[in-house]
């Protein structure tokens, strides 16, 4: 079983363990036998799974206010039994955020009741084919006509993608150069013009897709916040919700830590368990390390959104470059301690060691992380001096 000393940490109230509490009951009771071989259906089972037993509620909020560290509790419990189930549930709010922390009341009136009881899907659709990272340099425009705006331009990428009900999409509405240029929309997945031109496949099966819109017109109260708002809401929801993507890579440590001690207990080398040898023993030791200083990094960032900062970029950026790529070093050490077995398709640590390699790419790359705490440290001193 998980270690779960760390629900004393002063991060929490006693309402983030009880749940922790139902979640882990949940994933237990409905993750055992998950079948992954239809995609697109499992994701929509479990998120009418996830919203029958209420725990998309946290996921999206009328007044502006998400609790991130029930995101995270929530995301790391569920990666720790299926990766698919973290997805599922973390794109419930990834591609709601915008609405939550800009929507008009008529847009949270509209969507977010849907998508917290499971009945609709969203997508964040951000990604460009050419710009990647760079957001400032989104190409796919939004122009103004008549009270309306023709979207014309592609998103690749999007999680959900061909599954989605709505969309959150960003394009250039033209206020200004680079990122000042940038506006955000809430799109139904029937919107026409709106289509999916590829549905892209990776290490470990997502629903994603590459967008196109072609001549797509859609109302003007579409517009999620005002014109020009879009650089700043894609940022503020990256924001709150990067700690969310080192929370799931704490899940997946947690878990390889987990197979690892019970195969190094229960696998003899010469007549003793292999936890006897010193080796073994060390990299135990630096797995158990790097899970505990990756949970303490997730829960300052989330406890520290949750205490009303308003901007926690370099908690963040610092909570997901180190759990993620200190999970990729975990789950490789119990892929190893496992041996053949670590490799062969379907088990526990191949599945996870294919889940892993994703979360240092999306939401920002590791990277990019380094170049955001880079220039937020440097800013902090400018502001001591």
């Amino acid at each position: 079983m998980a270690d779960r000393t760390y629900l004393s940490w002063p991060f929490f109230e006693d309402r983030h363990r009880r749940l922790v509490e139902k979640v882990n009951a949940w994933a237990s009771a409905n993750l055992q036998d998950a079948d992954h071989s239809n995609t697109d259906q499992y994701c929509r089972d479990l998120v009418t799974g996830l919203g029958a037993a209420g725990l998309l509620q946290h996921t999206a909020s009328e007044d502006g206010y998400l609790d991130v560290r029930s995101l995270c509790l929530t995301r790391e419990t569920l990666a720790r039994h299926d990766g698919l189930a973290d997805f599922a549930f973390a794109m419930q709010g990834l591609g709601t955020g915008a609405i939550s922390l800009f929507g008009s009341s008529a847009q949270k009136a509209e969507w977010l009741p849907k998508t917290r009881s499971g009945s609709a899907i969203p997508a964040f659709a951000l990604t460009e084919p050419q710009s990647g990272s760079d957001v400032a340099n989104i190409t796919m425009t939004a122009v103004p006509d008549r009270g309306q705006y023709v979207l014309q331009g592609e998103k690749t990428w999007v999680s959900n993608g061909g599954i989605a009900d709505l969309y959150t999409v960003f394009a250039r509405t033209g206020e200004g150069p680079g990122a000042k240029g940038l506006s955000a929309f809430v799109l139904p997945a029937d919107t026409p013009g709106l289509m999916i031109v590829e549905r892209l496949e990776t290490i470990a099966p997502h629903p994603l897709a590459r967008l196109r819109f072609e001549h797509c017109r859609i109302p003007g109260e579409f517009m999620i916040g005002k014109s020009g708002e879009g650089f700043k809401i894609a940022m503020s929801v990256l924001d709150a919700f990067r700690p969310t993507v080192a929370a799931a890579a704490l899940g997946f440590s947690r878990r390889a830590l987990d197979e690892a001690l019970a195969r190094v207990s229960s696998r003899y080398f010469q007549g003793h368990p292999m936890f006897d040898l010193q080796l073994v023993q060390g990299n135990i030791a630096e797995m158990a390390v790097d899970v505990d200083a990756s949970a303490l990094l997730v829960y300052r960032a989330a406890w520290t959104r949750d205490s009303g900062a308003s901007r926690i970029t370099r908690e963040s950026a610092m909570a997901k470059l180190f759990s993620t790529e200190r999970a990729q070093q975990v789950i490789d050490k119990a892929v190893q301690l496992h041996g053949g077995d670590g490799v062969r398709s379907g088990h526990v640590v191949e599945s996870l060691y294919r889940e892993i390699r994703a979360l240092r790419i999306y939401e920002g790359a590791s990277d990019v992380q380094k170049v955001v705490i880079a220039r937020q440290t440097m800013s902090a001193r400018g502001k001591s001096l």
